[in-house]
Order: structure tokens, then C-alpha cells, then sequence
């Protein structure tokens, strides 16, 4: 269990530094298009700011790779925080003229940092400590809120946690650890865990870890094709990796050695021209014709995956099962989706875990039909694989 902001004591008048994630998308006059990242540090900054602490937020925009790329400016972002948060952010241009406007502020006011990774030093992959000391300086607790980038071992996520103590996590960051952590570790059975996306080889990590604790796996997506061919079937164009088709293999016998049923399309819906605009219809999935390619889960797989979750307790989903990015190929990952809802209504404990089953959820309902959505792309992927974050192994036990 790792300390959070509730655990501190009196806090006014304190500084503290604190990494959140507001890599948010920006249009071309640099207005900020969604706000989500935003709205989801609103409790752990209100909870600072409320008891008196002074708030010096730490993030980054982009991939400026090092350099002070001011495309990459975190300037707008600042801006547009002033309506979120009701005060004039202050915002800071650089770590070396910060000490300035830190000593200026009041207790209960909040300072934003420029862009953390125009700094070579932020990402660098060493044990070198200068640049943590030099933040480290501006702080009197460090409060980790960035949950997406808690798989990074860079110095605003982890290295100052080392050298600023208190090191406790934000209300984002706990919730994230206790709502993965309880789907994962205790969760109420059944347990199925629904597994999409393009490749079997980026998800390796989490099928083998997920078939260890699940009852079910609904396999899906582009990675069922590599499976198909592994059991001889007829595949067409799909998305196939040839390399992987071992592993295919040595994952259904794991899941049968374990006990755990797996989950497959029976039929999918097949497409001659990726944008939807050629032929589309339905096959079983194992007599797909050259020139066609497995778009999305078929009529009856939509079913029997429907069937499968309403039963659970425990849903846990890591991909969507078809290219819902073109509405023509989007029925089944939204009828996935709806048979998640339908069974959060019913009591089960939903978690959408990160990535693009994150866009799905929210594209065709809302985040609050769920239990928990993950704000974590790959450190949610991490997570799910039992891999050890950075960003939360240097935070202070209880």
C-alpha cells in the first residue's frame, strides 16, 4: 500500500510538487480539444489547494525529444486551467527562473512548470540525480497524480520521489492502483478479461498474466486471426503475425491447462476494401476468401461474447474486438461495450484498461457507465502485464 495525499498531515503554507498527466490534444490555434486528463487531476490539486498547500504542477506536452521546442509549449495549456480550476494559474517558463515565482506564491494558488521533457535530463536513463535535485529545491512533499506516465522511469516520475519525502500519490493515482489492483488481485468470479486489438506480440505480457487470474478470455480484434491460422484455419487478408503463431498455440494450452475458457469469434464481419466502401459481409471466421480481411466480430460471436460478460462479476477490458474507428466496423466492440454496462448496471465491477478500449468506451457511452476507466495507455497495459511502475514503486509505503 502506498501512502497517499490523505495520509499527510497539516499541509498549509507547504510546497508541493506534484506530476500530473495533462498531455492533452491541442487543435492548430493551440485550443485544448479535450479536456479529460485535465478534469481528472480537478480532485487531488482541490484537495491541496483547500488545505493551504501551494501547488507547483510538474507535466509534459508532446515528444519534444529534450530540446525547448515551444510548439510544445505547456502555455495554452496553463490558460486554459485558469477556467478549470477558477484561478489565475501561474506559469512558470523554466526550472532555472522558477525559485522566484515559488517564494511569490500564496498559500492555496497553483503554479504550472514548462514542458518537463524540454530537459535531456528528464528522460535521461542514468542514476545521475542533478537534475532532481535542482526540482527538488521548489518542493516541500512530492505527489505523483500521473497515472499515464507512471511506467516511465524519468525524473519527475520517479527519481524525485527519491529525494523529496514525503513521496505520496494523488487521488487519480490511488484509484487507478485500487481499481486494477482489485480486478486483478481479489476479484468477486466470474472474471473475464477481454482481450483485443491488432497484435498478439504487444499483448503477450497481459494474456499470460490475465490467464493466471481469469475465468474466461474473450480473445478478439486483429489478434484472433493469428489463432485461427494456428488451428488451420482460412484467414484471407486478416492481419496475421506468422512469428506468433507458437505462442497462439501455447496460450490455448495454457488456458486449457488452467482450466480458463477462452472465447473466440465463430464468424466475423470481412471486408474486400479496408475504408468500408467495398464489399462487406458476414463468414465464418475460419473460411475467410482471399481478398477479404476479419473487420469485426460477426452477429452471433457479438452474442455469444454478450452472454459471456453479463454472467460476470468481474469484467476487466484491454482492446477493442473489431476496427471501431470506422463506423461500419464498429457494431461489435459497441455491443461489447454494451453488454459491459449492461452488466455494471447489475452490480459486476467494470474496468476499460487503457488504450484504444479507452476511446471506445467513451466514443459510444459515457465513463460513468463504467467502474472504472483507466486514464493509462501503456502504463495501464503494464499494470495488466504485472510489471512493476516506476512511478508508483518509488512512492513512500504506509
Amino acid at each position: 500500500m502506498k501512502k497517499s495525499i490523505k495520509d499527510l498531515g497539516d499541509i498549509k503554507g507547504k510546497r508541493a510538487l506534484v506530476r500530473v498527466d495533462v498531455n492533452v490534444p491541442l487543435d492548430e490555434n493551440k485550443n485544448v480539444t479535450d479536456d479529460t486528463r485535465i478534469q481528472a487531476i480537478v480532485p487531488t490539486v482541490n484537495f491541496l489547494t483547500e488545505k493551504g498547500a501551494k501547488v507547483i504542477l510538474m507535466a509534459h506536452l508532446g515528444r519534444p525529444k529534450g530540446e525547448r521546442n515551444m510548439e510544445f509549449s505547456l502555455a495554452p495549456v496553463a490558460k486554459y486551467m485558469t477556467k478549470v480550476f477558477g484561478q489565475e494559474i501561474v506559469f512558470i517558463p523554466s526550472v532555472e527562473e522558477a525559485a522566484p515565482y515559488v517564494e511569490k506564491l500564496q498559500d492555496g494558488q497553483i503554479a504550472l512548470l514548462e514542458n518537463i521533457r524540454f530537459y535531456k535530463a528528464e528522460e535521461a536513463k542514468d542514476d545521475d540525480m542533478t537534475f532532481a535535485n535542482e526540482i527538488a529545491k521548489l518542493g516541500d512533499f512530492y505527489v505523483n497524480d500521473a497515472f499515464g506516465a507512471a511506467h516511465r522511469n524519468h525524473t519527475s516520475t520517479a527519481k524525485l520521489a527519491k529525494v523529496v519525502k514525503p513521496a505520496v500519490s494523488g487521488l487519480l493515482m490511488e484509484k487507478e492502483i485500487r481499481c486494477l489492483s482489485q480486478a486483478l488481485d481479489n476479484p468477486t468470479r466470474p472474471f473475464t478479461a477481454i482481450v483485443g486489438g491488432a497484435k498478439v506480440s504487444s499483448k503477450i505480457g497481459v494474456l499470460e498474466n490475465l490467464l493466471d487470474k481469469v475465468d474466461n478470455m474473450i480473445i478478439g480484434g486483429g489478434m484472433a486471426y493469428t489463432f485461427v491460422k494456428a488451428n488451420g484455419g482460412k484467414i484471407g487478408n486478416s492481419i496475421c503475425e506468422d512469428d506468433q503463431i507458437e505462442t497462439a498455440k501455447a496460450i490455448e494450452a495454457k488456458a486449457a491447462a488452467k482450466g480458463v475458457k477462452l472465447v473466440m469469434a465463430t464468424d466475423v464481419l470481412v471486408a474486400d476494401d479496408f475504408s468500408g466502401n467495398g464489399t462487406n459481409k458476414f463468414v465464418k471466421i475460419n473460411e475467410i476468401p482471399d481478398g477479404f480481411e476479419g473487420v469485426d466480430a460477426g452477429e452471433d460471436s457479438r452474442k455469444a461474447f454478450a452472454d459471456v460478460i453479463k454472467s460476470s462479476k468481474t469484467i476487466l477490458m484491454n482492446g477493442p474486438v473489431g476496427a471501431f474507428e470506422n463506423p461500419k466496423f464498429a457494431e461489435g466492440t459497441k455491443a461489447v461495450l454494451a453488454a459491459v454496462v449492461e452488466a455494471t448496471k447489475n452490480g459486476a465491477t467494470s474496468v476499460i484498461g487503457g488504450g484504444d478500449s479507452v476511446s471506445a468506451a467513451k466514443k459510444f457511452f459515457k465513463a460513468e457507465d463504467f467502474t472504472h476507466v483507466s486514464t493509462g495507455g501503456g502504463a495501464s497495459l503494464e499494470f495488466i502485464e504485472g510489471k512493476v511502475l516506476p512511478g508508483v514503486a518509488a512512492l513512500d509505503e504506509v
